[in-house]
């Protein structure tokens, strides 16, 4: 039987309030526990003391017989000094995905293709025109 230290919700809709306990990993979240070692109340400033209640006691002594925090008890066991959590990094969080990659690529071959397009019309609109010479009006006034 596998023991995992984790959070049991209470509380009203839109205002949750945990337990944290010991519980066998196959019973429901809401269901039977072990022990109940504190309590967590998500609806206080972080700054409050009685955001998180631990027994970090029953906490040691349950991590000492293996049971296996939840990442969120982990953090609380952490920030206690009962049981250090090691730093995790994902270094593809912000990554896009593939397809986002290759319509990102599209995206930047039409913005070049329409750049180069309005250069070669600005190049075409500077260079000289070669016109055909206009009479002038003197000529027009010796036919008459």
């Amino acid at each position: 039987m596998s023991v995992s230290i984790r959070l049991s919700r209470g509380g009203a809709k839109k205002r949750p309030y945990y337990r944290i306990v010991v519980a066998n990993s196959t019973a429901p979240r809401d269901g039977a526990f072990l022990e109940k070692i504190g309590t967590y109340n998500p609806m206080l400033p972080k700054g409050d003391e009685k955001r998180v209640i631990l027994d970090g006691e029953r906490a040691k002594h349950w991590l000492s017989v293996g049971a296996q925090p939840t990442d969120r008890v982990a953090r609380f066991l952490d920030a206690a000094g009962i049981k250090e959590r090691a730093a995790r990094s994902n270094l593809k969080k912000g990554e896009a995905g593939d397809k986002a990659k290759e319509r990102a690529e599209e995206r930047a071959a039409k913005v070049t293709a329409a750049n180069e397009a309005a250069e070669a019309a600005a190049a075409a609109a500077a260079a000289p025109k070669e016109e055909a010479p206009a009479e002038t009006p003197a000529e027009e006034t010796n036919e008459a």
